[in-house]
């Protein structure tokens, strides 16, 4: 195995960052409808479980994906920012810039350094 490029670390830990913050927002909606009366059980359950299921996809991404230099991690992490570009949008124009905005910095930041020829060479060697 090649020694991993600063680009692909740097991916790898902004697809964790992103994993932790789901996972944790995942846990914390679980907690609240554990101690609270939610207004729809269902959806409360489906939310928690979706942000959980959503982190621990991107944990594995960056670090049995990313950090392990497999080339299959690229794709979703890729994936992942596009998905956060128009979300970001949407939070800045709904009057929430101040989630809006760093999230869209570590959503383009995501993109650049996966996409970044050192960890493209990393992943996919010369040919």
């Amino acid at each position: 195995m090649s020694r991993r490029p600063v680009t692909l670390v740097i991916a790898a830990a902004i697809v964790a960052l992103e994993g932790l913050v789901a996972l944790g927002l995942g846990i914390y909606v679980a907690v609240e409808t554990l101690v609270s009366t939610p207004g729809n059980l269902t959806t409360a359950i489906a939310e928690s479980a979706f942000g959980v299921l959503v982190g621990a996809g991107l944990l594995w991404v960056a670090w049995g994906g990313l950090f392990r230099m497999e080339r299959w991690g690229r794709s979703p992490g890729v994936l992942t920012q596009i998905f956060m570009v128009p979300i970001s949008v949407t939070l800045i124009q709904s009057g929430q810039p101040q989630l809006g905005i760093p999230l869209i910095v570590i959503a383009v930041a995501g993109l650049a350094t996966l996409l970044a020829p050192p960890t493209t060479h990393a992943l996919y060697g010369d040919g």
